[in-house]
């Protein structure tokens, strides 16, 4: 069984455009195949405004699949602490023994989010963007610019946060790295109607997007909303776009953007939801014209956990001398 830490992983994995496709990939075989993917199982820890989340799926044909722990506790700002955590278990589908512990305290759900984001913005933004607006100013909103990056060129980035200083300290951060304006927006309304492009990177529970801001030719994606309390984006915003794609369908409409819309009576349940996969694989049409409004709704998948799981295991183990490697079987002797 090999050990892995953060410091190692990310010697080997960033936010590049290998990550791109072997993301994107990860929703095709969602469509495609029988991927077995359970629903979330998720721990509340409320008094310290908490939640602990198991992710997992096994794409046929692949010889392990990841079994991911993460954490968000939303307080840990105040502690100088970054919110998300986590480590990854890769088992092997031939004998279900442990292979692997990938101990990256969260990065590679970082990494995996961000690059669903820049995979919806690539199949459902316009092809020229002047403006991307992000609200939240925690490490996703970092990471979600950086990929963008990837599939899109822009000229200004607006920036919303609850902090003021969080908000510089991104800016400060982001124009070194990507070269680019960023502006300090008063509040999430300016982000919205002057973007052609916003990303939601908050564990908001109160809607921050309101439907009467919406122009044509905008996109969102809302992947802050991935427990049923969360909510970001106002109920009838989706009902007000004309394209509305999600990771999975079943989950949003149990933790999403989604669910509330259905909750409240914008959308049916068995109203035609298209998911991110059969976009990616070609099965539905992502963005069809420059004036559409069009909205994609992140919740978190298993598949992406062992897409970048096994991606990482290939990386580390083809490099010499990083990690440790333990024999699990020998019995261990106490004095």
């Amino acid at each position: 069984m090999y050990i892995f830490t953060e410091s190692e992983i990310k010697q080997m994995i960033e936010l590049d455009k290998q990550i791109i496709p072997v993301i994107e990939d990860a929703f095709t075989q969602l469509a495609v195949k029988d991927v077995i993917m359970p629903p979330i199982m998720r721990v509340d820890v409320k008094e310290n405004n908490g939640e602990v989340d198991v992710k997992t799926a096994y794409i046929p044909g692949k010889n392990m699949f990841a079994l991911k722990v993460s954490s968000g506790f939303f307080n840990n700002y105040k502690l100088g602490l970054p919110s998300a955590n986590g480590l990854m278990m890769l088992i092997s589908t031939v004998t279900g023994e442990p292979k692997a512990l990938l101990l990256d305290n969260g990065y590679l759900t970082e990494i995996r989010t961000a690059a669903a984001g820049a995979i919806a913005a690539k199949h459902m933004a316009k092809e020229k963007v002047q403006t991307v607006g992000v609200i939240g100013t925690g490490a996703q909103a970092r990471y979600q610019l950086k990929a963008l990056e990837l599939v899109r060129d822009f000229e200004k980035v607006l920036v919303y946060g609850r902090s003021l200083d969080n908000a510089q300290k991104l800016q400060a951060d982001m124009e070194d790295i990507l070269g680019t304006d960023i502006q300090i927006a008063e509040d999430a309304e300016t982000v919205v109607r002057n973007s052609d492009i916003v990303v939601t990177t908050t564990p908001a529970t109160e809607p921050l997007i309101k439907a009467d801001w919406l122009h044509p030719g905008l996109h969102i994606t809302a992947m802050g909303s991935d427990a049923e309390e969360k909510q970001e984006l106002e109920a009838d915003v989706l009902k007000k776009a004309d394209r509305f794609v999600c990771d999975t369908k079943a989950q949003c409409a149990r933790l999403g953007e989604l669910h509330h819309s259905i909750e409240q009576g914008f959308i049916s349940e068995d109203a035609l939801v298209i998911e991110l996969g059969e976009v990616t694989s070609g099965r539905k049409a992502g963005r069809v014209s420059e004036q559409e409004i069009t909205v994609c709704d992140l919740t978190g998948t298993g598949v992406q956990d062992t897409a970048i799981a096994l991606l990482a295991f290939k990386l580390l183990t083809e490099k010499e001398g990083i990690g440790i490697q333990i024999d699990n079987k020998k019995s261990l002797h106490f004095t």
